[in-house]
């Protein structure tokens, strides 16, 4: 769960509170009822309301505000690491009144007492965010889905090389974000030719 939980708090830290969501929600999906689950969907909820609270949308924010508080409820203030205790003040404040909230610094989402950043993701995390971020910025799923598999072969082989290297830059370089994924893309391209190659002398 670790490598989802921190790229989603990553994401959202980073101001995509729309985007965090999908780092967490197949995960979530694939959980049975219990206290993992019930607090995945409260952090779901919880950045649908800075979402809309952020947009102007005070019925939507305080709404889903209620409902993410009651997943969250009973659940320790450092469940899994993460700063409930800042999070449930917050969701209280916007159930009661939504448009009463300093919606330009809603709060930052820490883990082991870090505000995680793109920079504190190990490469599994970095995954996390990487497919995330592409789908959210419209980018080929399936370029970024190859670069992964290209880049966990560079580990299992020699260590980090250009794959690697690359996708950390895709997720922690927001505004060279589509030079890197230009690049990518052409690093990929290259070597679905060599596997295409090595399959035809198999044909």
């Amino acid at each position: 769960m670790d490598a989802h939980l921190r790229a989603g708090i990553a994401v959202y830290n980073a101001g995509r509170h729309h985007a965090a969501h999908d780092a967490w929600e197949d995960y979530w999906l694939d959980l049975d009822s219990g206290e993992d689950e019930r607090f995945l969907h409260g952090l779901i909820q919880f950045t649908a309301v800075v979402h809309h609270g952020t947009d102007g949308n005070w019925s939507g924010a305080g709404g889903l505000a209620e409902s993410a508080s009651e997943y969250l409820v009973d659940l320790p203030a450092d469940y899994r690491g993460v700063n409930l205790d800042d999070v449930r003040p917050f969701l209280a404040r916007v159930a009661d009144d939504p448009e009463s909230v300093e919606w330009a610094e809603p709060p930052k989402l820490t883990h082991e007492g870090t505000a995680v950043g793109y920079d504190d993701l190990d490469f599994d995390a970095t995954e996390v965010a990487a497919e995330v971020l592409a789908e959210a910025d419209g980018y080929d799923d399936a370029v970024v889905a190859d670069a992964v598999d290209y880049a966990r072969k560079e580990l299992d082989e020699q260590g980090e090389g250009r794959f690697v290297g690359q996708l950390f830059a895709f997720v922690q370089e927001p505004d060279d974000r589509a030079f890197v994924y230009a690049h990518l893309s052409n690093h990929v391209e290259r070597e679905r030719q060599k596997d295409d190659d090595v399959a035809g002398l198999f044909d």
